[in-house]
């Protein structure tokens, strides 16, 4: 199932939930430097889903804070509650 996220790098803490118009915001400690707040941001969201950070794969937006990822069908409703919590 394909997914929108929103990263927020440089935040105090890390943090999944929330919305962004249609899009989950996931908040990331680190900094939007060398993809490293890409890769915090779908380990962030594979610990929310509580599924493999290896089951979530970036599809669109390398180097955008507006994301396109994929993850596992049966991880779904966790993605929705996160959304809209």
């Amino acid at each position: 199932m394909r997914v929108s996220i929103r990263v927020r790098p440089g935040s105090g803490r890390t943090q999944v939930g929330g919305r962004y118009a249609e899009a989950l915001v996931v908040r990331v400690h680190e900094r939007a430097v060398d993809g490293r707040a890409t890769t915090a941001a779908l380990r962030a969201l594979a610990d929310a889903l509580g599924v493999r950070a290896a089951d979530v794969r970036l599809v669109t937006g390398h180097t955008s804070r507006a994301k396109v990822v994929e993850i596992p069908d049966d991880a779904a409703a966790a993605y929705r509650r996160l959304l809209d919590g």
